[in-house]
């Protein structure tokens, strides 16, 4: 065997609870290796010499390099100590601490076998129930509809359907989407991610003057209540956007900073870097976005009474952290608690575009933005860089990344306010469909951004960002009824469990999960299509879906 490619790391993601008694295992190794195959010997810490348990292993997963084993046990001690023992060509061999040897002793286990010491209950991640039958519907809140048609315009710059500058405004606000919440529902919708509504200049609200107030623009305090009160009476979410990496330079903290220099009772507030003239750090090289020093426990504070604020106040139901991962892991720990205490299912979900492991291990987000998923299904439908083998092998790289919660909780998505819209880079409709239908399929919480339902166009910022088409809207496309079909699946909890498969084999790409089944062409179409509900197949059968020739079938 290859054993430079065999790798296990105890409490990690390799070795997590899942609950007080259950831990599951994986042991990495090479893809190119077969072993006759695989166990896990395990036992309580304190009888292990004496007393002990084999579990087989199972080849769940595979990417471009490795293969992964997993286990999953249920124990009566959770004290668990463990060594794998890997058998090939008929011959036994042992994998602890000391790597692979071909004898293990294990009366002196207590030197080197692998042990997760104890299952503290605090320390396994938890669930956000509500996230397993989520489909999120993001929003652009300048750009979805105008619902305040009394209020100032004076501010609007562009007419509704005209492509965006950065600048622009067109008048969208929160009533507006209060007004939409009954289409919102009729799509199956039941949780909506909003990005910022708080005081800003700007159009997009990442740069925030006054975190205790609704841009007027927008709308007040009033219209925000309002919308998820009757969001909630709807059953559905609502998660606001919090930016906390930096602020605008009208903050009025900054603005003193701005005034007396040093002098400023919140000097350290920001990351001054030079005094005359004052330079600070900031979010990208925008100078007007100066960035919070998280490492000062007064800004900590600062931020931690907002989030709590905008829950106990208006019972937010989660916050999207923006630029997260650029904020310290210190901070997000006490924000974690502080939120997680106001409101036990409120979800946090990280903007890191890349691999999060570190902060998805239950002490601070419980999702991120899954941008990495995003790629890999741009490489696959629209820019043809990966083969059928090697899109499965990516999507099950992607999942070995987290533990089974994490994974579960993880909001994918295909684009969004700071992308491509997904169909303009495909260029394609039914591969368009194709990738909704696996977004629903892959383990996490499907995210589509507003206007998906309608085939949307946009290239980057700010046309990712064009206002809402409502013309459209009633359209009965098949896109329109994949969506309607998929969140129905989510929503009645056909596909919320954490068990999955992704296999290629002769360039057809399987993808099973829960009693689902979704099978995709080399060309990146799905091939099979069947619907559970008879009255949906009876009525869209045949191709009627738009001639995309999909079936999702049962098992």
């Amino acid at each position: 065997m290859n054993e430079f490619a065999i790798e296990h790391i105890p409490e990690s993601k390799y070795c997590f609870a899942e609950n007080k008694n259950t831990v599951t295992l994986r042991l990495r190794i090479s893809k190119y290796d077969n072993p006759e195959k695989i166990e896990v010997i395990y036992g309580g810490k304190y009888e292990y010499a004496s007393a002990r348990y084999t579990a087989d292993m199972k080849r769940n997963h595979e990417d471009r390099l490795f293969a992964y084993y997993t286990a999953t046990l249920c124990l009566k001690d959770v004290r668990l100590v463990y060594v794998f023992a890997i058998t090939e060509n008929g011959k036994t061999y042992f994998f602890s601490e000391d790597g692979l040897t071909e004898h293990y002793d294990y009366t002196l286990n207590y030197y080197n076998c692998f042990q997760l010491a104890y299952v503290n209950e605090i320390d396994i991640m938890k669930q956000v129930n509500w996230l397993q039958t989520a489909t999120f519907y993001q929003i652009f809140v300048e750009r979805f509809n105008i619902g305040n048609k009394n209020k100032d315009m004076s501010y609007v710059n562009m007419k509704w359907g005209e492509l965006p500058e950065p600048k622009s405004f067109a008048g969208g606000d929160i009533k507006g989407i209060t007004d939409k919440l009954e289409y919102i529902k009729n799509l199956g919708i039941n949780a909506l991610y909003l990005t910022p509504v708080f005081s800003s200049v700007s159009n997009h609200k990442y740069d925030i003057s006054d975190y205790y107030e609704i841009d007027k623009n927008f709308g007040d305090k009033k219209d925000l209540k309002e919308l998820i009160e009757k969001s909630h009476a709807l059953g559905i979410k609502v998660v606001l956007d919090a930016v906390f990496n930096h602020c605008s330079e009208k903050l009025s903290q900054f603005q003193d900073v701005l005034k007396n220099g040093k002098n400023s009772e919140y000097y350290d507030w920001f990351i001054i870097t030079k005094d005359s003239p004052l330079e600070y750090e900031c979010f990208a090289s925008c100078k007007y976005m100066p960035k919070f020093n998280t490492s000062n426990s007064e800004v900590c504070a600062f931020l931690i009474d907002i989030a709590t604020y905008w829950i106990k106040e208006f019972d937010i139901d989660g916050w999207r952290l923006d630029v997260s991962d650029e904020v310290s892991h210190d901070f997000w720990r006490q924000f974690r608690k502080a939120v997680k205490k106001a409101k036990p299912d409120c979800v946090l979900i990280g903007e890191n575009w890349h691999d999060a492991n570190a902060y998805l291990r239950g002490d601070q987000y419980d999702s991120i933005m899954n941008y990495a998923f995003t790629k890999a299904c741009l490489d696959f439908y629209a820019f043809g860089y990966f083969t059928p083998k090697q899109f499965a092998e990516k999507l099950n790289e992607l999942l070995m990344r987290n533990s089974n919660a994490a994974n579960g909780m993880l909001l994918n998505l295909l684009d969004s306010h700071d992308t491509h819209r997904f169909i303009t880079q495909t260029k394609d409709n039914d591969k368009f469909l194709s990738a909704l239908a696996l977004l629903y399929v892959f383990v996490g919480v499907p995210c589509i951004y507003y206007g998906t339902e309608i085939a949307l166009q946009g290239y980057h910022d700010p046309d990712s960002r064009r206002t809402f088409d409502w013309e459209k809207a009633d359209k009965n496309t098949s896109l329109m009824r994949l969506i309607k079909h998929m969140c129905g699946l989510k929503s009645g909890g056909e596909l919320s469990g954490a068990s999955i498969s992704v296999k290629e084999n002769g360039g057809i790409i399987e993808v099973k999960r829960d009693k689902y089944k979704l099978v995709i062409n080399g060309n990146g179409f799905v091939v099979k299509y069947s619907p559970v509900n008879e009255s949906f197949s009876n009525k869209y059968k045949n191709g009627m879906l738009g001639g995309w020739g999909f079936v999702l079938e049962k098992i």
